[in-house]
């Protein structure tokens, strides 16, 4: 099984701070000319694939956008993989072009001979999925005609109202699918990117400082840091963003709410969606009337629970499945199995659980993968972590499942403290579980831990998490 276990956002090492570079859309654009001109004289065709394994940069961008904008299918392989695990996904891609260092990816820059480009991206980026459920798949969505990149286009400015006002402070490592979605739509809509090479909540807050961005993506451990971080003013606040939003994973309440006050009034949204799709969009005050949802489905699609076409509303947790349009459909990469299992007719789900409420709002439990069943009945880990993650000091939490001779498998937590001693963390750990969790809900052991495992993009990766602490699985 091929994996991407890494820490998400390890700390820099002192004096080794990442770099920010300003990228304007006209500039931009004369970078992809010249990067799609050397791609095509290398003997790339329309169709073929581009592999690029690199931190983030406005070369990167421009790179993968030009390679798109002629047709060229960008294959963005995350870049602290080992090498082994990255050429392993290579080959599974089968490129015609490796980009996999700097000088290779300036070379492209440099010496392309600039080229006609499309109005729009006529392919998403092939990423491959983390890994959280096993094998990493790389999902695709082939080429499109101009129409089509147009209405993808149109879709994804629509939704977030990117115009050439914006400037963009892109966070998010260009292979995860958000980054280079937010960071290519803004250029294509004439505005600017402020690009972090890499995540450091110092650098970032003087980001916001300096060149005051009207709209950022991050994840939830990249909130937590900012506001933990010692350079962050007690009173200190981001009115430059019009717009902050966030996905990846669940973001604690408390988290959320210490956000919102920092950032103008309703510019804190949410959303769910996958590498594979984007399926809900969460204002601020729907999220501020109904905490815990990740909202409704985004504009063109339709929100169902297993799977029933009829099914508007339910009560209880299932898979989740979105009727999608057209434009948005994707594939497995040389995986019809399961591409076929993904999809039912214009509906398509990644396996994760939720509920959505009478008037459409959409609730998630977890991942099928991560269900715990415990004396037959189902704990969803997510529900549980939403209960402990409030507790005050705690900075991370994760539930899963251990093998138990008595009920199948025991609910157990692990958890990260902002400072508390392990003894006092516990106790208000399993008073938050009493008074707000039936019993077979509540974690029977808890493990104080220094880290959690996640992949590069910030999402944890539960059953990795008895092996991280040395537990039989």
């Amino acid at each position: 099984m091929r994996s991407s276990i890494v820490r998400a956002y390890p700390a820099p090492v002192p004096g080794d701070l990442p770099t920010v570079e300003i990228l304007h859309a006209s500039d931009a654009e004369d970078r992809q000319r010249r990067a799609a001109g050397a791609l095509l004289a290398r003997g790339c065709a329309r169709g073929d694939r581009v592999a690029f394994a690199l931190g983030s940069s406005a070369d990167l961008i421009c790179a993968a956008m030009g390679a798109a904008r002629v047709g060229l299918i960008p294959v963005m392989l995350n870049a602290t993989l080992t090498p082994a695990e990255r050429d392993d996904l290579a080959d599974d891609a089968g490129p015609t072009v490796r980009v996999f260092t700097q000088p290779e990816l300036h070379d492209l820059i440099e010496t392309g001979t600039p080229t006609d480009l499309a109005p729009y991206l006529l392919t998403r980026p092939m990423h491959y999925t983390s890994g959280t459920t096993g094998r990493p798949k790389g999902v695709t969505t082939g080429l499109w005609d101009e129409h089509t990149a147009r209405q993808v286009f149109e879709d994804e400015a629509g939704v977030w109202d990117f115009d050439a006002a914006d400037l963009h402070m892109v966070c998010s490592p260009m292979y995860h699918t958000v980054s280079v979605r937010f960071a290519s739509t803004t250029l294509l809509a004439g505005g600017s990117l402020a690009i972090l090479s890499r995540f450091h909540a110092a650098t970032a807050i003087e980001t916001l400082r300096r060149h005051r961005p009207t709209t950022a993506f991050l994840v939830p451990t990249h909130l937590h840091r900012i506001l933990q971080d010692p350079a962050l003013h007690p009173d200190e606040r981001f009115d430059s963003l019009r717009l902050l939003a966030h996905a990846g994973a669940p973001c604690p309440e408390r988290v959320k709410r210490a956000i919102m006050e920092r950032v103008r009034p309703g510019g804190v949204w949410e959303f769910y969606g996958s590498t594979e799709a984007q399926f809900s969009v969460c204002p601020p005050q729907d999220w501020l009337e109904r905490p815990g949802t990740v909202g409704r489905a985004r504009p063109g699609r339709r929100l169902h629970i297993e799977g029933d076409p009829a099914t508007h509303a339910s009560d209880e947790s299932g898979t989740i499945w979105c009727d999608m349009p057209d434009f948005a459909r994707f594939s497995y990469w040389e995986n019809p199995e399961a591409t076929a299992a993904a999809w039912n007719g214009e509906a398509c789900t990644v396996g994760d659980l939720g509920h959505l409420s009478e008037d459409g709002f959409l609730y998630l439990t977890g991942r099928r993968h991560d269900l715990i069943i415990s004396g037959g009945v189902n704990v969803y880990p997510a529900e549980v972590e939403n209960v402990l993650a409030a507790v005050d000091g705690i900075a991370e939490v994760a539930v899963f499942g251990l093998p138990d001779e008595q009920w199948g498998q025991k609910v157990c937590a692990a958890y990260m403290t902002d400072g508390r001693t392990r003894q006092s963390a516990e106790e208000a750990l399993r008073a938050a579980a009493a008074s707000r969790l039936a019993p077979y809900k509540r974690p029977k052991t808890y493990f104080a831990t220094t880290d959690l495992p996640h992949t590069a993009t910030g999402k944890l990766m539960r059953r990795a998490v008895p092996e991280h602490l040395g537990l039989p699985g």
